[in-house]
């Protein structure tokens, strides 16, 4: 009881120092369900933006015959460009893209907040279907690293178009399973980015597969695994024949194989990432275990996390912040962990209170 207080009165702090309020449900937006769901039953009226799209190569998969291909990112400019804050790497999450309500909406307030945003489409998302094959993982450096890489030279030559007195910043913000892939990608290089906000991102994928077979949750996963499914057929360049045997459904028996995203992640995520199975894959590709070693270190992180989550439990989150309360990383990662909110929702008063953290956070970085 004395650790829930203890975490509830350091998440008021730095909000209180973020100038933000705690969060606080809106009507009719009331329970986890309705606030994770928010957005796929309504949307907001956003600013028009010219995005400029931008084609980053990447290497073939490890499995794959292919010669490689091409990531789809877009890129929106701030709307002061004298005064530029940095530049946003943002991830969707599972089965999403740069077109989900969710991460346009995020992207908005960043660009209200005179950030750059650029929005990249994860390998097997709708955008960049027909530039490069396969599907991603919650670890694809292979594919995140060349894209940080690139990230990091927009932000040099906007430093040099916008004529800024310091190099802009380079950020990540990463919704869901957007923020495993960046803290995954960091942890081999933690001087990719500046900073970076996870948000509702699961930091230990056994953790969270079992918490989405629950049986309150059966819809959430159909609805997830068939998505999952639709982009692993649609892909362009083909798939193997074991690949489309599971993922069809059989004639006989009226059944697929794949029935959860467990056994897609065991018979499509795991090999096509190099993987034998899906326990390693949960196992080496869940930041948490590294991160609560010492193993490996990261730029200044903040964590955003509902505790009434129905996909990702808050425990990894809690006990990893209860690690590095302990050790050298207390001050440079923050963890803001909320009542109410469900996943990635956090749908407030005063518009998503999720998008306003996280433009106040970076913010809080020295700015150009």
């Amino acid at each position: 009881m004395e650790l829930v207080v203890k975490d509830s009165l350091r998440s008021e702090a730095l909000l209180s120092d973020l100038g933000i309020s705690p969060f606080k449900e809106r009507i009719p937006w009331i329970g986890a369900d309705l606030q994770t769901l928010r957005d796929t039953f309504a949307s907001d009226e956003l600013p028009d933006v010219n995005s400029l799209e931008i084609r980053i190569k990447v290497p073939p998969l490890k499995n794959r015959k292919t010669g490689g291909g091409s990531l789809v990112a877009y890129l929106d400019k701030p709307l002061n460009v004298s005064r530029v804050n940095g530049l946003v790497l943002l991830l969707h999450g599972l089965g999403g893209s740069t077109r989900r309500r969710g991460l346009t909406r995020m992207a908005s307030a960043l660009v209200q907040s005179n950030f750059a945003v650029l929005k990249l489409n994860l390998r097997g998302s709708d955008p960049c279907r027909n530039f490069v094959d396969g599907t991603y993982a919650a670890e694809c450096n292979s594919d995140l690293i060349p894209v940080l890489k690139h990230a990091r030279e927009i932000s040099y030559q906007l430093t040099n178009d916008y004529q800024c007195s310091k190099k802009i910043p380079l950020f990540g913000a990463g919704i869901s399973l957007g923020g495993t892939i960046l803290l995954n990608a960091c942890m081999s290089d933690e001087s990719l980015l500046d900073g970076l906000v996870c948000i509702s991102s699961p930091l230990d994928l056994h953790e969270c597969s079992s918490s989405i077979e629950r049986p309150r949750n059966f819809i959430y996963q159909k609805w997830l695994l068939n998505r999952l499914i639709r982009q692993t057929l649609e892909d362009p360049f083909g798939i193997e024949e074991r690949e489309k045997n599971a993922l069809v459904i059989n004639k006989t028996d009226k059944r697929r194989k794949i029935s959860n995203i467990r056994s897609f992640d065991n018979l499509i995520t795991a090999p096509r990432w190099g993987y034998k199975d899906v326990e390693e894959y949960y196992a080496m590709a869940s930041p948490f275990f590294s991160l609560m070693k010492n193993e490996k270190s990261i730029p200044k992180t903040l964590f955003i996390q509902s505790k009434d989550d129905p996909w990702v439990p808050f425990l990894a989150a809690e006990k990893l912040m209860t690690k590095m309360r302990f050790s050298n990383d207390q001050k440079n990662n923050k963890f803001i962990f909320t009542d109410k909110g469900g996943h990635n929702g956090f749908h407030g008063v005063q518009g998503c209170w999720g998008d306003q953290v996280v433009s106040k956070w970076l913010l809080s970085f020295q700015t150009i």
